[in-house]
């Protein structure tokens, strides 16, 4: 199917999504999935060949969370580059700012424009069994990326991305072997509400916490994956735990970052040489500086560079081949330097230096 946009359609399509701003898997959608592939990281960062032959053109609407982060930031521009014109793509990209109901609007228009492919990063993980209908009438695929949606396998084409709560329970096993049977007394920064991200996380952590009579979570509040709100929930934790917690989680970088700030502002001392022990998730270029810089002590690890293994998907959908309907990006654990792990890598400036993100 090669449709080609005329000058008409985009226009409606910038009019019906003026509304958009310019920011791991429940298990009954996990148990409906096939077999996961395991696709290794360092392969995303190849350069796509281009879609088609010269004169055709591949149309995709992707739907983006938006840019809460600087992981978010990463995961877009690898998307940019890979669903690119000298790649053979009309990239229709939409930044929905986190508003989940913008989100669905605009699946739903690019269905009415007739792309050939629809990318969704959800916001949320519940609510899309109607849309995901709509583009299945509509004979589009679909592919599902990063976060997952509790919707049966079949509602869509594919999906890619991590596995959040195999992450949730890769940084509760850190912390056990760190802790060495002492007490934790655990203050948790949330992601945003009703993700599968925040939802993997929790779970994942969570189940692994259960195992240990000795912690003790204090409390666990959403952050909304950004900076600011990472800072006003810990100002607001300082308040209510102050001298009663040694551990904080923060389920990604940037609200880390923002947790840090209201620690300093408090006076709390944290990361190797401090009071608090503080374990962040997505693994980002600043993130890794902070754990090579001892403040951060675990960083867990979420690939943003997703886009090339959404391409080679198309591709092998344009081809009539078969392709993987359930695809795991690699992730792994960086450890602050001095802590050695049997589930984490020491960081070191080579190691920094080396990431593509």
């Amino acid at each position: 199917m090669k449709k080609i946009l005329s000058v008409l359609l985009a226009l409606t399509m910038v009019l019906a999504l003026a509304a958009c701003g310019g920011s791991s898997a429940p298990a009954a959608t996990e148990a409906a999935a096939p077999a996961a592939t395991e696709a290794a990281a360092p392969a995303a960062t190849e350069a796509a060949a281009p879609a088609e032959e010269a004169g055709s053109t591949i149309t995709v609407g992707f739907a983006q969370v938006g840019h809460e982060s600087d992981w978010r930031t990463a995961n877009t521009k690898n998307y940019q580059e890979v669903f690119s014109a000298d790649n053979g793509y009309d990239l229709v990209f939409v930044d929905c700012d986190n508003d989940n109901a913008v989100q669905i609007e605009a699946v739903r228009t690019s269905i009415q424009q007739g792309v050939d492919y629809i990318i969704l990063a959800p916001i949320q993980s519940a609510g899309w069994e109607s849309v995901l209908q709509e583009a299945k009438d509509a004979g589009i695929p679909v592919i599902v990326a990063d976060r997952q949606v509790d919707a049966d396998a079949s509602m869509y084409d594919a999906f890619i991305g991590t596995d959040c709560e195999v992450e949730g329970e890769l940084a509760g096993k850190w912390l056990a072997e760190y802790l060495n049977g002492a007490e934790a007394n655990i203050l948790v920064i949330e992601g945003s509400v009703g993700s599968s991200a925040a939802i993997g996380r929790t779970d994942g952590f969570n189940a692994i916490a259960a195992e240990h009579p000795e912690w003790t979570i204090l409390d666990s509040q959403s952050g909304d994956f950004t900076q600011t709100g990472g800072q006003e929930v810990m100002e607001s934790f300082i308040k209510s735990y102050n001298g009663k917690f040694n551990v904080v989680v923060c389920q990604n970088d940037n609200e880390a970052y923002g947790a840090m700030d209201a620690m300093d502002a408090a006076g709390i001392t944290y990361g190797v040489d401090g009071d608090v022990i503080i374990i962040s998730y997505d693994a980002t270029h600043d993130g890794l500086k902070y754990t090579l810089e001892g403040k951060i002590n675990c960083n867990v690890e979420c690939n943003p560079i997703q886009a090339a293994y959404v391409d080679t998907i198309i591709k092998q959908m344009e081809a009539g081949e078969e392709f993987a309907t359930y695809t795991l990006v690699e992730d792994q654990a960086f450890v602050a330097p001095g802590i050695e792990s049997a589930y984490a890598t020491t960081m070191t400036q080579e190691v920094l230096d080396g990431r593509a993100y």
